[in-house]
């Protein structure tokens, strides 16, 4: 699979996981490239947006840098969260 292919796959958000079985690559693999999707598209007129993950539980919110679901909340300890969801969108102006 090519980076440039996933602007097309990203029109929707999904997380790193769904990408990773929809074209049957690692997660590993999905995270290193959307890093390196990450700096190639600040010269383009889209973005990456992140959903960040969030615990179920007491509510604490990732940071937007951390791309595949953590194993557990640090505030709460729980492992009840929300995988972080990714989607390519045009810039606005």
């Amino acid at each position: 699979m090519f980076r440039k292919d996933l602007i097309d796959l990203l029109k929707t958000p999904m997380s790193v996981a769904e990408i990773a079985r929809e074209v049957r690559e690692p997660p590993k693999d999905i995270e290193d490239d959307l890093k390196h999707l990450i700096k190639s598209l600040k010269h383009t007129e889209h973005a990456l947006v992140v959903t960040p993950a969030q615990c179920r539980k007491c509510g604490f919110e990732f940071g937007p840098d951390k791309l595949r679901k953590p194993s557990k909340c640090p505030q709460c300890h729980t492992t009840w969260l929300t995988e972080p969801r990714v989607q390519i969108r045009r810039k606005v102006g």
